[in-house]
Order: structure tokens, then sequence, then C-alpha cells
């Protein structure tokens, strides 16, 4: 349409520019998903975390970030009902990346640890109920997706639960746990690394090599998986092996010896959570911006587009410089307020969210990692006593949940009708 031919550049390039302050955004708030329960339990130093959570979450978003994205993309509203009126679609995707792009500002000035899941989610229905007509939505799927926000924290709850308790039952509880935290830690990372190189061959490269025509069968995947796995853990056993017991601090903490054990093990929980995080998150950003992309090419609404490896990339870049701009401030609120957080305790939350996580990615599942994770660190606080957890920072935290979906969608209804009038 003329539109497209006229302002076709200016519609792809303000669509870059806010799809990747959507991705500034995803990196500034959640780095706090992959990164906080590390920091807070002082196995790894901030300036260890972000250097780790740049490598790995790039890696998650390029490789393995194109199932969610396509939900994000074609999933929420109905674009093949839209054939007739495409442009309204560039101008509501713009909205939706440009409103959540700027509550997530907010909320990171603010330390607040809201989703970026539910801000576009809710932006992108605000704009296409309001600016175009609630037949346009998809609720059927809406409401998979709102149920996987309650789904995620009860499963990534239950699974570090889980974690936590036969941490307790293999290793604390015994007469050395010292020793036995060696003799089981590797099993721990084996299970690590047989996760994240699982998902990763099944479903994220498959946006990788599908132009080079390489497939993956799943018995090939599974035994490449288990073989990343057992290297995992030889790396892990070489770690471990440096770690020397100290009597002295025993004296006065039991468990000191073994908690510096678990930290080894949380540098590598720590990249299993920052690369199911860019693997899930990054769709928050490039989705909205893969539709617009080939709205304006084609001229047509389609609901399957090709996702260029170029957005994916663009996003991946996006997520890094939030990271290293401005996660520290929301880090603190999830690693160290809503419980007191040591290696072991932060392992199981972080291994069970990122369980979570990757296989909510496989599935295309735009879960959101902020209720995964706070899941996770309420289930490892839990297996302590209910005592555990300051019920007051988590009370705060649901509130800004509740507060963010309308925010992103009155935002992005502002938008939509300002791209309207401004583009026609």
């Amino acid at each position: 349409m003329t539109l497209f031919a006229e302002y076709g550049q200016i519609l792809i390039i303000l669509a870059c520019i806010f799809g990747f302050f959507m991705a500034w955004g995803v990196g500034a708030n959640d780095v706090a998903n992959a990164m906080g329960t590390s920091v807070g339990s002082k196995a790894i130093t901030l300036k260890q975390a972000i250097l780790i959570a740049m490598v790995f979450e790039f890696l998650g978003a390029y490789l393995a970030g194109g199932a969610v994205t396509a939900t994000i993309r074609s999933g929420i509203i109905d674009a093949g009902a839209m054939v007739d009126m495409p442009h309204y679609l560039v101008y509501g995707m713009l909205s939706a990346l440009l409103a959540a792009g700027i509550w997530l500002l907010i909320a990171s000035v603010l330390g607040w640890p809201v989703s970026t899941t539910h801000s576009i989610v809710g932006a992108i229905v605000g704009f296409a109920a309001v600016g175009i007509g609630p037949e346009f939505v998809q609720w059927s799927k809406i409401t998979h997706i709102v149920a996987s926000w309650v789904v995620s924290p009860l499963v990534a709850g239950i699974i570090s639960f889980a974690l936590f308790r036969s941490v307790q039952y293999l290793i604390l509880d015994t007469d050395d746990p010292f020793a036995r935290a060696k003799r089981f830690i590797p099993i721990y990372m084996f299970l690590v690394g047989f996760l994240i190189s699982m998902v990763t061959m099944v479903k994220g490269l498959t946006y990788v090599l599908s132009d080079s025509g390489i497939t993956l069968g799943m018995g090939h995947a599974a035994l490449l998986a288990i073989l990343i796995g057992i290297i995992t853990a030889v790396i892990g056993i070489y770690f471990l092996r440096r770690i020397q017991r100290n009597p002295e601090q025993e004296k006065h903490n039991r468990f000191y010896s073994v908690e510096k054990v678990f930290a080894i093990l949380m540098v590598f929980t720590a990249c299993c959570m920052a690369f199911a995080h860019g693997s899930n998150d990054v769709a928050n950003a490039v989705g909205p911006l893969a539709a617009i992309v080939g709205v304006v090419k084609s001229g047509a609404v389609t609901n399957t587009t090709a996702m260029p490896s170029w957005i994916l990339l663009l996003g991946g870049i996006g997520i890094v410089v939030g990271l290293g701009t401005y996660g520290f401030k929301v880090m603190a609120t999830i690693g160290k307020k809503i419980t007191e957080l040591t290696p072991s305790r932060g392992f199981a939350a972080e291994l069970g969210a990122a369980s979570t996580v990757v296989l909510a990615s496989a599935t295309g599942i735009p879960v959101s990692t902020t209720h995964t994770l706070v899941g996770a660190v309420l289930g490892v606080g839990l297996a302590r006593g209910i005592a555990a957890l300051n019920l007051r920072v988590i009370g705060t935290i649901f509130t800004s949940w509740l507060i963010t979906l309308p925010a992103g969608a009155g935002l992005a209804i502002l938008f939509f009708f300002f791209f309207k009038g401004l583009f026609g």
C-alpha cells in the first residue's frame, strides 16, 4: 500500500529503535531473574554476574529465542483477520514496544522487579481491544498465556522445593556434608549441562541451522546433550577438587565448606538461568519487531513470517546493554529481600526456575521469568518454613505485578492513536 511505500523505511527504523529500547528494558529489569540469587547468596560478585549474564543471555536470545517469539508475534492477536488494515497492526506493534519499554524504564528506576512478559502482552491486548476491536484478540490463547503466569511460579516452586529437599537429604543433613557435597554435586552439574543443551539443540538451533538444511533428530540431540552434561560434570569435578575444607570456620558454621562447594555449582546454574532467561524474554522485544518488519516489507499481514537472524541479534544486543548499564538496580530486590539465600538455597531456586523457563521456551509459551524465579525462591524459603520469608516484600512485588498489565495497556492505547493520527 502507498503508506508503506512512502513511510516504510521510517516505520522499520522506528521499530528497530523501539525494539532495542524494549530489549534494553528486558535486560535492565529482568537481569534480577537470572542473576539476583547468585549475587544475593554471595556465590559471585555483581561484576562477575553481569559478565556471565552478558554471554549467556545473548546466547539464549540468539540460539533459542525463536519459538517463543513466534507466539508473541502472531499468537496474541488474530493477525490473519487484519488483512485489510495491515497499517493498524504496524501502529499497534510500535505502540506496544514503546509502551512496554517506557514502563520497564520506570519500574527499573524504582527498583520494581516487574514482568516484561506482562508488559508486552498487556500492551498488545490493550491496543488491539480498544484501538481496533476486541474481536481481533485471540482470547483463548490469552487464557493459556495468563494460565502460564499462575502455573509457572507453582511449577518452579515445586521443583525448587524438591531440589532443596534433595540437597538437605543427600548432603546437608548428614554426618559429613562436605564429603557428600563433593560426591553428589557433579550429578547436579550433569543435570544443568543436559537440560540446557537439550533445549538448545531441539528448539533453539532449529532457527540457526534451518537455512543450511541441517536438522537434528531427537535421538542424536539426546546423545549430544548427555555428552555435554558429562563434560559439564567433569569440568565441575576439576574445580571442586581445588576446594579445601576450613575446620576453623566450620566451628562457627557447620556448612561453611559445603556452601563454598555450592558456590562453584551456582556458577553453572547462573549460566543456565541466564541462557533460559535470554531464550524466553528476547521474544518480548523482537516478536512485535518481527511482525512490523514482515508487514512493511510484504505490504500484507500473514500469520507466519520468517524470523530474520538479525532481529534476534538486535534483541540479544539490547538485553546485554540493559544488563551492563542498569541491571544492578532490581537485582538486589530478588537476591536479598525475599528470603536469606545461601549458595545451596540459591542453587535450588535457580535450577528450578531455569528448568521451568527452558521447558516453557521449548513449548513456545511466554512465561514470566519474574514470576518463575519468585516462585522458585518462595519454594526454597518454604522448605525452611514460612518464617524464612519476608512477606511484606513479597506483597510489594505482587502489587507491582498487578499494576504492570493496566500500565502497559494504557500507554499502548495512547501511542496507538498517536501513530494513527501521525501517519494516517
